[in-house]
């Protein structure tokens, strides 16, 4: 029943639509949750040939993203334990995605610009990194107002560590969304 509510929140494929996933791409969603809400349509999206990287901190949700994608016969899906907060931990080599995918994470970090820098870090020149993150509005449910991240300080924090903004968007009546590519 959680599954059904959270993926309510979005629609993954007109969001997946706004990044030009392509087979053979690599890709990875950092902090990607025990459902990996985001990580089997990308498993479809790049194809056998392709390499989605499932990153999170948490080993339990790790294994069942491990799980369902064997049982998926999705094996171009590859689970990482990191720290996101530390640069150069995640162990994916630097400049080899094409996409990476932050998506409802940053509000739960006390390091934000760190997990940032390790998500662009890993993305090739010309990459994109898409965020998601909860609106400054007041809604029935989501994180405290104070740990919500305001969009204009997002910005300028991706500008400062060498992203641009190629998209602003609404990712759901409770979300907004960026579009980054690396320089």
């Amino acid at each position: 029943m959680l599954e059904i509510k959270k993926s309510a929140l979005f629609d993954i494929s007109a969001i997946l639509s706004k990044m030009s996933i392509a087979e053979r791409q690599h890709v990875a969603e950092l902090g990607c949750g025990n459902f990996g809400f985001f990580v089997f349509p990308l498993a479809r999206l790049v194809g056998r040939q392709g390499k989605v990287y499932a990153v999170d901190i948490l080993k339990a949700t790790l294994e069942e993203i491990k799980d369902r994608s064997s049982k998926e016969n999705l094996p171009q899906i590859e689970t990482v334990w990191s720290d996101l907060e530390i640069f150069k931990a995640t162990k994916i080599e630097t400049n080899s995605l094409d996409s990476a995918l932050i998506v409802n994470v940053l509000h739960q970090s006390n390091k934000k610009s760190e997990l940032i820098r390790e998500a662009t870090r890993l993305l090739k020149r010309g990459g994109k990194l898409l965020i998601i993150e909860w609106n400054n509005s007041d809604t029935p449910f989501g994180p405290a107002p104070e740990q919500r991240v305001n969009p204009e300080n997002l910005k300028s924090t991706v500008l400062k560590i060498g992203l641009s903004i190629s998209e602003e968007f609404s990712a759901g009546p409770y979300h907004y969304g960026l579009i980054l590519s690396k320089l």
